[in-house]
């Protein structure tokens, strides 16, 4: 009887799976089709934007960039600290430098739940030769360019420009995982990385003279400076460190005229202009209106600030009149009427679409492996009765007028299916300002 039972199944298996497939298509979920349709109709209008602009090839501008060079490996996160033993530990802890595997341990569990990017500098050489070692041979790692100036210049010249690289030999091990990764009783809010370094030459940016020699015959339209964010968390000698910051708030940034960051870097950067300790974790995952009002702040302060320094000192500060904000979610642009940046419709909806590309590793989009995490509507502000916005998919980039300024901001289609994280800032800034120059 049971071997008459299994001959029957056997020969009508395939109608049954056939009839199950049927019934999976006919009572397909509505929301789910009207999901699809929604990221079809998001993404063919973010490809309309962006498409409305292209880079000139006959006046095809020059591009510098500088500074940070090095060489990533890029391996699986949990992958490598079950390989070395690393226990998950009980005590999530941040350490400005690491110099063991407890430490170690503690700063990556306290980065890894909340999914936040981190990058640590490892005190002890030895060490961290032995997690280079032990992640050579850990299946499906993969070496590939890194730093600031090489990934940006790299981005560029695939977006259609030409740029000047100096490059680093050092090494960053770039810890990456998924969301809902888990590591003993941790998991990922979203996918993220953890990175960590020894570097001894890109936090006092050595590459600076040779760097300034290659800029004088280049003459570039635009100078691109990166790769200071390495000259935080490092062990400078007692006094270095301030004396770099006041050096970057008094020489950089007064004469910049765009700056680009993310969602962890806003934040602290608007705390160091106030004169407030930085945030070693931020919002992950911040409102538009909190980034909004943020961003607002920043182009206050550093243009008062500009104004001031230029009242009072021979050398002439510049206006700060672009400001991007890359978060998972959106992207968020200020640029000032009048200036010279354009496009900034089309340079957001670029900036949203490389989000995507970079992450998922591939240039083509596909609906399927990504979702919109952004609301439907936002609040321009966080002040009581603040304007909303719809999120229109047949207009997804949302742009108005502000004082002297517009505000652009377009959703993410966030991939689902994370190929690398790391360097996903560094390819969104620099395809924002493609379309721009």
């Amino acid at each position: 009887m049971e071997r008459e039972g299994r001959a029957s199944w056997m020969k009508y298996g395939p109608v049954v799976s056939l009839f199950v497939v049927l019934l999976s298509f006919w009572f397909r979920s509505p929301q789910n089709e009207v999901l699809d349709d929604r990221l079809d109709t998001v993404l063919s209008s973010l490809l309309r934007a962006e498409g409305k602009v292209g880079v000139n090839n006959v006046a095809r501008p020059k591009v510098a960039v500088g500074f940070g060079g090095c060489v990533d490996l890029i391996v699986d996160g949990v992958s490598l600290l079950n390989k070395i033993g690393l226990a998950h530990t009980d005590q999530p802890l941040h350490h400005d430098l690491i110099e063991n595997e407890v430490q170690l341990a503690q700063s990556f569990a306290y980065f890894f739940a909340p999914g936040a990017a981190a990058e640590r500098f490892v005190l002890n050489d030895t060490f961290f030769s032995e997690l280079v070692e032990a992640s050579r041979d850990l299946p499906g790692n993969r070496w590939a360019i890194g730093g600031n100036a090489p990934v940006m210049a790299g981005r560029m010249a695939t977006e259609g420009l030409a740029g000047n690289i100096v490059e680093e030999p050092d090494i960053h091990l770039i810890l990456e995982y998924p969301s809902g990764a888990s590591w003993g009783q941790y998991t990922s809010r979203r996918a993220n990385r953890y990175i960590v370094h020894s570097d001894e030459h890109n936090p006092y940016l050595d590459s600076m003279a040779a760097f300034a020699e290659k800029l004088k015959g280049f003459d570039p339209d635009l100078l691109v400076v990166g790769g200071l964010q390495m000259m935080d968390n490092f062990p400078f000698q007692s006094g270095e460190q301030e004396g770099i910051m006041e050096e970057l708030f008094h020489y950089v940034i007064p004469h910049a005229d765009s700056l680009g960051m993310n969602e962890q870097e806003l934040p602290n950067l608007l705390s160091l202009l106030k004169g407030s300790n930085i945030t070693v974790l931020s919002d992950p995952n911040p409102r538009v209106a909190t980034v909004l009002d943020q961003m607002r702040e920043v182009y206050r302060i550093v243009n008062l600030r500009s104004k001031e320094d230029s009242d009072t000192s021979s050398a002439k500060a510049k206006p700060l009149t672009r400001l991007h904000v890359h978060t998972l979610a959106f992207q968020a642009m200020i640029v000032t009427h009048g200036s010279k940046w354009k496009n900034t419709m089309s340079a957001t909806a670029k900036a949203s679409l490389t989000a995507n590309r970079h992450v998922c590793g591939s240039d083509d989009i596909d609906p399927s492996k990504a979702r919109l995490i952004m609301d439907d509507s936002f609040s321009v502000s966080r002040r009581e009765g603040s304007m909303r916005v719809p999120l229109q998919e047949s207009r997804p980039v949302s742009c108005w007028d502000e004082d002297d300024y517009e505000i652009c901001v377009a959703p993410v289609l966030v991939c689902t299916e994370v190929y690398q994280t790391a360097g996903g800032g560094d390819n969104i800034s620099a395809a924002g300002l493609v379309l721009q120059i």
